[in-house]
């Protein structure tokens, strides 16, 4: 087709995509504004689905390769849901971080509590030191548990800096996962409650972006909160 200088606007639309579906067989509407473009329609529809779906099939490799937390590709109802919120958030006054090159992110804060049995000592020293985190991470890790200090976790799927250290009562981070937006980091705060024979961690996650909500809570369920029950359990025994 020759190039006639004109521009024409429309949408590639994929109503469901998810990790049950082949790419081959997923649903791709094209449609375009009103007025002429019809040739154009038209070669969206053939040649264009082709791309759109090597693209898609890019992306779903992509995602598989980054997920290594434990962390799995949303399926059909889960996709329904994380559109849902992203609308209602659109419509909020919560605030979008703006990333390095200008696209706007959606963000949530994330809240959670969880009990130990250790003291605060013990607990905010497996946060910081870097045989403790390899243990309990089961990964080399590189931990420089100071102001300005790097952090890498899980193989590199995790990395971060150390904003503020307060021990054994406060560690605040920059921290972002391998799959998010370039550049794009979350504030990490850890507040460590010592109540007797046990210790609260609180933590708050601002700055995630909205697609990853829920893998950063299973991450941080899954691959630390029960994960460090374990280390602790363990350290337990090994006392005995």
């Amino acid at each position: 087709m020759k190039e006639s200088g004109e521009k024409h606007k429309g949408y590639v639309e994929i109503p469901s995509l998810s990790e049950e579906n082949e790419v081959d067989d997923t649903e791709i509407n094209i449609s375009k504004k009103k007025g002429e473009g019809d040739v154009l329609k038209d070669l969206m529809k053939t040649e264009g689905t082709v791309k759109v779906r090597e693209a898609l099939k890019e992306y779903l490799k992509a995602l598989k390769t980054d997920f290594t937390l434990g962390m799995i590709l949303p399926t059909k109802s889960t996709v329904g849901q994380e559109l849902a919120v992203e609308r209602k958030l659109n419509g909020s006054t919560m605030q979008d971080s703006v990333s390095p090159i200008g696209i706007k992110i959606p963000t949530v804060k994330i809240l959670m509590k969880e009990m130990f049995a250790s003291s605060a000592e013990e607990l905010y020293s497996i946060f910081t030191t870097k045989e403790l985190v390899q243990k309990f991470s089961k990964c080399p890790a590189l931990i420089d548990a100071e102001k300005g200090g790097r952090l890498q976790l899980f193989n590199g799927c995790v990395t971060g800096e150390y904003v503020e250290l307060l021990p054994p009562q406060r560690i605040v981070m920059k921290w972002r996962c391998r799959n998010w937006p370039d550049e794009h980091y979350a504030t990490v705060a850890l507040n460590f409650k010592d109540m007797a024979t046990q210790t609260e961690l609180q933590l708050e996650l601002k700055g995630v972006p909205v697609c990853n909500e829920g893998d950063t809570r299973q991450c941080w369920q899954k691959q630390y909160f029960e994960e460090i029950h374990i280390l602790l359990q363990q350290s337990e025994v090994n006392t005995k």
